[in-house]
């Protein structure tokens, strides 16, 4: 059986003046112009809900935009990518960045939620949870609380073989870190992943 075609994606950049530019994804040429429609709607209100949050976020006036995107899995009808936003504020202490994830299922035609992704009535929280705090404990990362807890609705991207859980600045470590990200083998988790979603396309081997 032949193996899903890649979505084609090109590039789009909003400016607004010389301090402004944000590039953004966009889908086209898919066989169903209602899904790609979809896709393109949600990454667009995403990239918005990005630039709305850095312009209300500070008082100051705005002195720097920079947009971005980052396509994480573009195959076996996963589509997960990766918007980020840094904007630098009128004397501000240092610039900020927001990181926003999208992942598709191609075949079912929806946008996943992390909950999507396991199998119902599994406690995925408490698992992903225990593999973060393993992973902080290894490569002994200095987090504000202990243990941190995995969010129902956490932030994640699709990577290939494995499913990537991160934070924002400021979430659980302190700015100077970044962003915390902790990559989960898919097979780690393979009892507990809906075998008929993202993360059980990844798991199968060919």
């Amino acid at each position: 059986m032949p193996q899903p075609l890649p979505v084609h994606i090109e590039p789009i950049t909003i400016s607004g003046g010389p301090e402004k530019n944000v590039v953004y994804p966009r889908v086209f040429g898919m066989q169903d112009p209602g899904v790609e429609q979809f896709i393109n709607q949600e990454i667009v209100y995403e990239t918005q809900q990005l630039i709305n949050m850095q312009a209300e976020e500070m008082p100051t006036a705005l002195v720097e935009m920079d947009g971005s995107f980052e396509i994480k899995n573009n195959q076996r009808n996963v589509l997960s990518l990766s918007l980020s936003n840094y904007a630098y504020h009128y004397q501000a202490a240092h610039g900020m960045t927001y990181i926003k994830s999208l992942t598709f299922d191609l075949q079912n035609q929806k946008r996943c939620s992390l909950s999507d992704l396991f199998k119902p009535g599994s406690d995925y929280t408490e698992r992903l949870t225990e593999l973060v705090n393993e992973q902080i404990r290894q490569r002994d990362i200095q987090t504000f609380d202990e243990p941190v807890v995995v969010q129902p609705d956490q932030d994640f991207d699709i990577a290939d073989k494995a499913l990537v859980i991160y934070f924002q600045l400021y979430d659980i470590t302190p700015y100077v870190f970044g962003f915390p990200m902790f990559p989960i083998s898919v097979y780690a988790i393979a009892d507990i992943i809906d075998e008929d979603g993202p993360l059980g396309k990844m798991a199968v081997n060919n």
